[in-house]
């Protein structure tokens, strides 16, 4: 089978062909909400420390009260 007549049997089935489709949307889709996640807790990194470091001063305070 010569390459011509491979790609002329092969281009009109992949033109046609969408069982894939959903799951590469899916997949896609994924990726670009993972990435956001990533970006997003990169951005609030600095805030969540202070936070837990503002915790743990606390809960220090009243396991220690006098001292």
């Amino acid at each position: 089978m010569s390459a011509i007549t491979l790609l002329r049997y092969l281009l009109p089935r992949l033109r046609v062909d969408e069982r894939g489709q959903g799951l590469v949307e899916y997949g896609l889709i994924i990726g670009l909400v993972s990435i956001a996640l990533i970006a997003g807790l990169g951005l609030l990194t600095g805030s969540l420390q202070s936070v837990y470091s503002s915790i743990t001063g606390s809960l220090n305070q009243a396991a220690n009260p006098g001292g």
